[in-house]
């Protein structure tokens, strides 16, 4: 059990019977008042980010989050399948509510770490950083360099990506996964 001044940033807690992380956390006395955190938990299962206050009477249980590496197998229409690492036959499927936006970022058989509570999966952890290769990269035109010199490309999961203009097909990009962006040429 974390009491009401343990629930800072990076913490998992449970509250009503869900997994939350602790965003933001803030301890204050008004007055003559007794303490109190405010805190900003987002739930690891919805997603959404609320606003809770903890009173120096209150105390509430660690989550017990764990990190299993998983294998992403392929997708069949509404079905997103994966593995565990290293056991092609313990096979599961997940939604995409539980991938969010991460999927665009994922090739068949890439490895990322699968965020686990009460043996069920909750979500997924991506790199910050992937690599990708472009399927498809217009020509650059020469002087067309009044709008910034760039142009899109199309990456080899479908993803599309603003590029300098010297990108061209079949190279390897290094792409962001927070902001969706190209970074730079991977170096091997």
């Amino acid at each position: 059990m974390l009491d009401y001044n343990e629930i800072k940033p990076r913490k998992y807690i449970v509250l009503d019977g869900e997994p939350y992380e602790v965003q933001e956390s803030n301890i204050a006395k008004k007055n003559r008042g007794k303490p109190h955190n405010q805190t900003k938990i987002k739930s690891l299962i919805s997603g959404k980010t609320i606003e809770k206050t903890f009173h120096a009477s209150d105390s509430v249980a660690e989550a017990e989050i764990e990190n299993k590496d998983i294998k992403y197998l392929y997708q069949k229409g509404s079905e997103i399948w994966f593995c565990v690492d290293g056991d092609p036959k313990d096979r599961f499927m997940l939604s995409q509510n539980v991938l969010e936006d991460k999927l665009q970022y994922l090739k068949e058989n890439d490895v990322v770490k699968g965020v686990y509570f009460d043996e069920e999966v909750i979500g997924i952890k991506i790199p910050i950083k992937v690599v990708l290769t472009v399927v498809e990269a217009p020509p650059a035109v020469k002087g067309n360099t009044a709008t910034g010199a760039t142009k899109k490309v199309v990456l080899e999961n479908g993803l599309e990506v603003t590029t300098p203009l010297f990108i061209t097909e079949g190279e390897k990009l290094v792409v962001n996964t927070e902001k969706g962006e190209y970074v730079e040429r991977f170096k091997e």
